[in-house]
């Protein structure tokens, strides 16, 4: 069969899925909490199916390429997250939103004009998560009202995670693997959870959410060096498989040392 044919069949199955995985975990998260929701948002939710289905049309170099670059622009969603939970302290959803991704692009656009190392794209991720996390802090703790489902939730979640494949494994045929690894990390997961949680619950709660996002993307950082470290030597599928257990594992890390009182 034509490739390229091939490449248009298999899209639609691509998009469905990586929605259907989307719609799952951010449920879960509407219903756990600022932080619990917060450590399952950063998990690879839309850049894990994205990366599943671009191993299917590139090598593994590829995909060591396309992590390291994602872990370069893993800060830049830091600054997205800190930026939002500020801005919707007193402002509405379109302008603390508008504010959060114009951050986030000006930042991503920084990064991609860097060649990184390894070294050096984890020292940027430990210093800008750091930072945010230390001045994000103060806005972590908020209560989290009851919510109620609206008629256009599960529709809005699946169409931006799809949406989101589509760009990712779309342009990765013409864009080469830096930014793959840019598109494939773009704050998809915490822009839709916004768009349904701060008109329902406010901007204080829903700037909690994404404050405590800030800890959790420490350990996509963890799950992004793993698929790095191993797409090569180990092979794609095997990377893929240890990178989600590097993330869960770093997550549930992350959530035993702030129960037990540690200030992450």
């Amino acid at each position: 069969m034509n490739a390229d044919l091939l490449f248009w069949l298999a899209l639609p199955i691509k998009m469905a899925v990586t929605a259907g995985f989307v719609v799952v975990a951010t449920a879960a998260a509407e219903r756990a909490g600022a932080f619990i929701g917060a450590l399952v948002a950063t998990l690879p939710i839309a850049a894990g199916p994205a990366y599943v289905f671009l191993a299917l049309d590139h090598d593994a170099p590829f995909i060591a390429a396309s992590a390291l670059a994602s872990l370069a622009v893993n800060s830049a969603t830091a600054v997205f997250a800190l930026v939002y939970a500020f801005a919707a302290q007193r402002h509405g959803l379109l302008l603390a939103l508008a504010t959060a991704l114009s951050a986030w692009a000006v930042a991503a656009l920084a990064v991609r004009s860097v060649d990184w190392t390894l070294p050096g794209a984890l020292i940027l991720n430990l210093v800008v998560i750091s930072t945010c996390t230390a001045i994000g802090r103060p806005l972590r703790d908020a209560p989290m009202p009851l919510m109620t489902r609206r008629w256009y939730d599960v529709p809005l979640r699946a169409t931006m995670a799809a949406l989101l494949v589509t760009a990712v494994v779309g342009l990765s045929r013409s864009v080469g693997p830096a930014v793959t690894g840019i598109l494939a990390v773009f704050p998809i997961v915490m822009t839709s959870l916004m768009v349904i949680l701060h008109p329902r619950i406010g901007g204080q709660a829903s700037a909690a959410v994404l404050a405590n996002t800030i800890t959790g993307l420490a350990g996509f950082s963890s799950c992004l060096l793993a698929l790095h470290l191993a797409a090569v030597p180990l092979g794609t599928p095997a990377a893929l498989a240890l990178a989600l257990a590097v993330s869960i594992t770093a997550n549930l890390l992350i959530f035993a040392a702030r129960r037990s009182g540690l200030p992450l």
